[in-house]
């Protein structure tokens, strides 16, 4: 396949799936020929533009470069790939958010701003920071659809600890790593990488550190270079995010957590509930809507895993109880949900 430029309606298709800079590939085609693959070809038979591989700040289909992940893992029988990927990354690699990142006066407000303006460089990627007493919970989720992408999810984690690593120092390691798919055959990467403290079949993906590693200061700080890298990413051209993309986020985020209700989203959005829902009116969806399709894709997932039982899906789906998730369940696809459940 040739880099051939997409009609029109082809570029508007990918972006209502979700964007990544195509620097998420840095290392890819040196780890791919390591392990006896040809990257180039392994592009092309994902649907990409083989140009991803040579421009990081090329827009591509957060979709497709999942695939093409799992495609290389498979291909090249390496199941930590995506986290070998992981282990050469440098701030640079975030391109403009980096600048903001490094020059912040601690971690903590290094992982806010990487919150906040994470979409730039990933719009499939939520990032949420949750403190509990003296731990914090680096929570991200992939908005994968229906489509489950376990090498993705290990190089963003595995991302996300060598951003940690620089601040903290390369002897750092965290309280736990965690994983919400099943563990491989072989843990010796994921120790290499993390130390001893990695949890499989966890509620989410993620990093759990100590609340006093977050707000050691940053002595290379510079005030000044922070406020020029918000300018800066404030004028950077591109699509912001709509106001149902930025619910969907959210709704992924707090529905595990039993708290994802029209309040609590919008009150995250800095909206009251009334302005929400004009806002998501204006772009022909509901709050309803917004949460039932993530519940559909989610389902999906922990279906296709088959690591869960129906108590197990029904609370990370957000439901009071079983019987809840059963009769949501029967509304959306006219059949109950152990017989589903069962069949997969």
């Amino acid at each position: 396949m040739g880099d051939t430029q997409l009609p029109f309606r082809d570029i508007r298709r990918i972006s209502m799936t979700q964007l990544v800079r195509s620097a998420s590939l840095t290392g890819f085609a040196e780890l791919a020929v390591a392990c006896g693959l040809d990257p180039y070809a392994l592009v092309a038979e994902a649907g990409l533009p083989r140009r991803c591989l040579d421009e990081p700040d090329l827009m591509v289909a957060a979709p497709r470069v999942g695939r093409l992940l799992e495609l290389a893992a498979a291909r090249g029988r390496e199941p930590a790939f995506g986290l070998r990927m992981a282990e050469s990354r440098r701030l640079s690699n975030l391109g403009p958010l980096a600048l903001l990142v490094r020059d912040e006066p601690t971690l903590r407000h290094a992982l806010e701003a990487l919150v906040a303006h994470i979409h730039m460089h990933n719009e499939a990627l939520s990032v949420r920071v949750e403190q509990v007493g003296n731990l914090v919970a680096i929570r991200e989720q992939m908005d994968a659809g229906h489509e489950m992408f376990r090498q993705a999810t290990e190089l963003v984690v595995g991302v996300t600890f060598r951003v940690l690593s620089i601040f903290l120092g390369s002897a750092w390691r965290p309280r736990l790593v965690c994983f919400a798919h099943r563990a491989p055959a072989s843990l010796e990467v994921h120790r290499r990488v993390f130390g001893s403290a990695v949890e499989f079949g966890h509620e989410f993906d993620g990093i759990v550190c100590n609340a006093a590693d977050l707000d050691a200061p940053n002595p290379g700080a510079d005030p000044v270079m922070v406020r020029y890298a918000r300018r800066l990413l404030e004028q950077t051209p591109g699509p912001r995010p709509c106001a149902s993309a930025r619910a969907r986020e959210l709704v992924v985020v707090l529905l595990p957590r039993g708290h994802c209700s029209v309040e609590a989203v919008a009150q995250h959005l800095g909206v009251d509930r009334r302005t929400l829902a004009g806002r998501l009116a204006a772009e022909g969806t509901t709050f309803t809507a917004v949460v039932d399709g993530v519940r559909r894709d989610l389902l999906a997932g922990y279906l296709k895993d088959g690591a869960r039982t129906l108590s197990d899906v029904s609370d990370l789906l957000g439901f009071s109880a079983p019987s809840a998730f059963s009769r949501w369940h029967r509304n959306q696809f006219g059949i109950a949900a152990r017989s589903r459940v069962h069949a997969e």
